[in-house]
C-alpha cells in the first residue's frame, strides 16, 4: 500500500465536493488507479470517484452516460421521488407524471439515454428529492459538439445544467445546516476543452480537477505487484538499478499502457530488453537507429558530412560532439541522470547559402540512413498568434482539429528524425513556448490529447540573425564570435527569453562565409553530380564536360561570395539546368545511349562564360 499523497488530485476532489455545486474531472480519466477506499486495490477512475462521493456522505448517487443511460445500482438508497414531481403545464414539456423510480431502480440503462431526456430528469430529481444527491456524468466529452458554437438543443442542456447547480450548496448564512453538503454534479471528461466554457468560466459554483498521468511511486507500485507479468531480459526484482531505469522510462505512460506493455512482452516470440520493448510499443520498431550507430561509424562522421558540406569544418565538429554525447548517453546529463530530452539540440546561425540546411539533411542521412528523415519547418509560416495550433493541432471544436498538428503528426510518422526549424527568429512567441517544452520535457501533447515523444530526435534551429551586420571581410574567429553574440542578444534583449537560450546552451553553431573559390568549385561539382546522375537514370544519357575546371570556375565567379551556395545554385539553374532541360525536351526520344557534351564559350573570360550543348 502506498501513501495517498501521491494522488493529490483526490484530496482536492474530496475537498471540492464538500462546497462546490459541480466538479469537472478531466485528464487521465480512462485509466486505472489505486483506490484508497477499496483496500488500496486498483480500480477504474470512475469507481474511485464514486467511492469518494459515497465517503463524503452522499447516499443517492446516480451515474449516467449517453450510451447506457442511467445506472442506479451505485446508489446506497432507493430513489423514490414519484410523488414530488410537478406536472408539466404543456404536453410538449418533459412530464414524469407519477413514474415510481423505486420500482425501476434495477432497470439500469433502460431510461434517459438521450441528453434531452436526461437533463430535465436530473433537474427534477435535484429540485424535489429530499435526499442529498450526486449525479456522475461519464463520457461527457460526447455531450456537446463544438464547445464554442452550441446548437439550440445544446444551449438548452447548458441552461438546464445551470438550473441544476442552483439546487446545490446552501448560501443562506443563517441556515443551521449551512455547512452540510447538498446536491452535486460530477462531470467526467477526458478533455475539458469539450465542455462549453460558458458553463465553468467565472463560475464560482464549478470546480475542476485535473487527473495527471501516474507518478513515479504509482508506476513503481504497479510494477512491483505485477513484475511477474513482464517478460524482459533484465531482472528487475533483484536489480534495483534496472527497475529504477524501467520506471523512469515509463514516465508519461498510463497504468493501462503499462499493462498493455506487459501483455506485449508475453506475446512476442523473443525476450528483449525493456528499452527495445518500449521502442516496439511506442514506435513499432525493436531497434532504434541510435543503437545501430557504432564507434567506427561516428569516428567517420566528419569525413562523411564533409563530403556534402564544404567549408564548414567547425560546424561539423560541433555536430560530431553532439552525436558523441547522444551515443554515449550523456545528452542532458548535466540536468538530470534520468532524461527523456531530445538526443541533441543545435542552433545553426550564419549567412544565407552556407550549408546550414545541407548539414541537417546530411546528419539525417548519417544517423537515420535517409535524408528524408530531416523534417523541415519554415518558421516564417508560423508568425501569427495561433500558429502554435498548426504545429500541435487545434483544440476540440476548432477548425483543423481532425487534421491534427503538422509537427506532432510528423513525429508520429517518423519518431526517429532530425527536426529542422528554419529561420526560427521569424516564429511567433507562442511557438517558442512549445519549443521550450520540447527541449525540457522531450514531449508534447497535441490538440487531441495524445502525447508525442521527441526523445529519439535531433532538434536543429537555423537562423540568419546578425547576417546583415557581420561582415564577410572579418576573419573566421571574429565571424564566429559576432554571430554567437548576436544570437545571445536576440534571445535576451529582443525576445526576453533567456530560458530558451539556456536550453540551447553551448550548442550555438556559427557558420563561416564561403569566400574560398576552391570551396565554391567543390560545391558546384557536388551539385552537378546530382544532375549527371538524374540524366543518366531518367534518359540513359551521359553528360560530358569539356574543360571541366573552367566550367566550374566560371560558375563560382558568377555566383560571388555574397549569396553563398544558394547563389551558386541560382547560377547553375540559369546557365545550365534551364538550357539543359530544353535541350533534352527537344531530343528526349533519341537521347538513350548518347552523350551530351557541355562546352564553354569565351573560356578566356570565365565570368562571361556561356555554355553550348551538343549531342554526340
Amino acid at each position: 500500500m502506498i501513501d495517498i499523497e501521491l494522488n493529490l488530485w483526490l484530496e482536492r476532489f474530496s475537498r471540492d465536493i464538500g462546497y462546490k455545486s459541480s466538479v469537472i474531472v478531466f485528464g487521465n480519466t480512462s485509466d486505472i488507479m489505486l483506490n484508497p477506499k477499496n483496500s488500496g486495490k486498483f480500480d477504474s477512475v470512475i469507481n474511485t470517484i464514486i467511492s469518494y462521493i459515497r465517503d463524503r456522505g452522499y447516499k443517492q448517487i446516480i451515474k449516467w452516460d449517453r450510451v447506457d443511460g442511467i445506472d442506479y445500482s451505485i446508489s446506497d438508497d432507493l430513489i423514490d421521488v414519484s410523488n414530488q414531481f410537478v406536472q408539466s403545464e404543456s404536453p410538449n414539456d418533459y412530464d414524469l407524471g407519477d413514474y415510481d423510480l423505486a420500482d425501476n431502480s434495477n432497470q439500469n440503462g433502460n431510461h434517459y439515454k438521450a441528453p434531452d431526456e436526461f437533463f430535465p430528469y436530473m433537474l427534477n430529481i435535484m429540485k424535489n428529492s429530499s435526499n442529498k444527491t450526486a449525479f456522475v456524468l461519464d463520457y461527457s466529452d460526447y455531450i456537446f459538439g463544438n464547445a464554442n458554437s452550441l446548437s439550440e438543443k445544446e444551449r438548452d442542456y447548458l441552461a438546464t445544467l445551470g438550473k441544476v447547480l442552483e439546487t446545490g450548496q446552501s448560501y443562506n448564512m443563517l441556515d443551521s445546516n449551512f455547512a452540510d453538503i447538498r446536491n452535486i454534479v460530477i462531470i467526467v471528461a477526458h478533455n475539458n476543452a469539450m465542455i462549453p466554457p460558458a458553463f465553468y468560466l467565472n463560475n464560482s459554483m464549478v470546480g475542476s480537477v485535473n487527473i495527471p498521468l501516474p507518478g513515479h511511486k504509482e508506476r513503481e507500485h504497479f510494477i512491483n505487484i505485477n513484475s511477474s507479468c513482464l517478460n524482459i531480459t533484465q531482472d528487475i526484482i533483484s536489480d534495483k538499478t534496472a527497475k529504477d531505469d524501467l520506471i523512469d522510462a515509463l514516465d508519461g505512460f498510463s497504468l493501462k499502457e503499462i499493462a498493455q506493455l506487459m501483455k506485449l512482452s508475453r506475446q512476442i516470440s523473443e525476450k528483449m530488453s525493456f528499452e527495445k520493448l518500449i521502442n516496439l510499443f511506442k514506435y513499432g520498431e525493436k531497434v532504434s537507429p541510435w543503437e545501430e550507430l557504432s564507434k567506427d561509424k561516428i569516428e567517420r562522421i566528419e569525413e562523411e558530412l564533409g563530403n556534402r558540406v564544404k567549408g564548414q569544418a567547425f560546424a561539423i565538429s560541433k555536430v560530431k560532439d553532439v552525436i558523441i554525447r547522444a551515443y554515449t548517453g550523456f545528452s542532458g546529463l548535466q540536468h538530470s541522470s534520468k532524461q527523456k530530452k531530445p538526443k541533441g539540440t543545435l542552433f545553426f546561425v550564419g549567412p544565407t547559402g552556407v550549408g546550414k540546411t545541407e548539414l541537417a539533411k546530411s546528419l539525417a542521412s548519417f544517423v537515420f540512413g535517409d535524408e528524408n528523415a530531416c523534417i523541415r519547418f519554415d518558421m516564417s509560416e508560423y508568425n501569427h498568434e495561433h500558429s502554435d495550433q498548426r504545429l500541435v493541432g487545434a483544440p476540440p471544436g476548432y477548425v483543423g482539429y481532425e487534421a491534427g498538428g503538422q509537427l506532432t503528426n510528423a513525429i508520429k510518422e517518423k519518431p526517429f528524425s532530425v527536426l529542422l526549424f528554419d529561420e526560427i527568429e521569424k516564429a511567433h512567441g507562442r511557438i517558442l513556448d512549445k519549443f521550450l517544452q520540447i527541449l525540457e520535457d522531450g514531449r508534447l501533447t497535441d490538440g487531441k490529447g495524445e502525447t508525442v515523444y521527441f526523445s529519439e530526435t535531433i532538434i536543429i534551429f537555423t537562423s540568419n540573425i546578425g547576417a546583415a551586420e557581420v561582415s564577410s571581410d572579418m576573419n573566421n574567429i571574429e565571424v564566429k564570435k559576432q554571430f554567437v553574440e548576436k544570437v545571445k542578444n536576440h534571445f535576451i534583449e529582443v525576445l526576453g527569453r533567456p530560458e530558451l537560450l539556456n536550453r540551447i546552451g553551448d550548442n550555438i553553431v556559427p557558420f563561416n562565409f564561403i569566400d574560398d573559390p576552391k570551396v565554391f568549385i567543390e560545391i558546384a561539382k557536388i551539385k552537378f553530380k546530382t544532375i549527371e546522375d538524374f540524366v543518366k537514370e531518367r534518359y540513359g544519357a551521359t553528360i560530358i564536360l569539356d574543360n571541366e575546371d573552367k566550367i566550374f570556375h566560371s560558375i563560382a565567379l558568377k555566383a560571388g561570395k555574397q549569396n553563398g551556395g544558394r547563389g551558386l545554385l541560382n547560377v547553375m539553374e540559369a546557365d545550365i539546368i534551364d538550357r539543359l532541360s530544353k535541350f533534352i525536351f527537344e531530343r528526349s526520344d533519341i537521347l538513350r545511349n548518347h552523350e551530351i557534351l557541355i562546352k564553354p564559350f569565351y573560356p578566356e573570360k570565365p565570368e562571361l562564360c556561356l555554355f553550348d550543348f551538343i549531342l554526340k
